[in-house]
């Protein structure tokens, strides 16, 4: 497997492991700090091995690590994996940069005494276009 590929299958990885609200909001709160399955747990309606399947998952994805074996030993954000995310989507943002720099390139060179185009009908009413061309009028 390539280099690209690999990174590609890690985006996919924390992506997916994003997807879930539950696991955004962990992120969010080990954001702000570190904190043990315990306490993490505490903030939700759900069971401590909930919170520490989610783990497993942000934690497989690169986005956590406990900082000790034991159970009471802190859960910590991984920041590196972010770096992979915040490039991969500036690489996208960059692009649609460019492409919206080039759009505005083209209309400033348009004339400005261009006519508009005729408003189109929306109220079912029929104007040139909406007729039958076989028709006669």
């Amino acid at each position: 497997m390539s280099g690209a590929a690999r990174a590609d299958d890690a985006l996919s990885q924390v992506f997916s492991a994003l997807a879930d609200p539950t696991r955004r909001d962990i992120v969010q709160r080990l954001a702000e700090g570190d904190a043990t399955v315990s306490e993490l747990a505490a903030g939700y309606d759900v069971s401590l091995q909930a919170v520490s399947k989610h783990l497993k998952v942000l934690g497989a994805a690169g986005l956590v690590h406990r900082a000790g074996e034991s159970q009471r030993s802190p859960v910590q954000l991984d920041a590196e994996v972010f770096d992979l995310m915040t490039k991969w989507i500036e690489r996208y943002r960059r692009h649609a940069d460019e492409r919206y720099q080039r759009l505005d390139r083209l209309l400033a060179e348009l004339p400005d005494d261009l006519d508009p185009l005729p408003p189109t009908s929306t109220t079912g009413t029929s104007g040139p276009l909406d007729r039958d061309p076989g028709a006669t009028t």
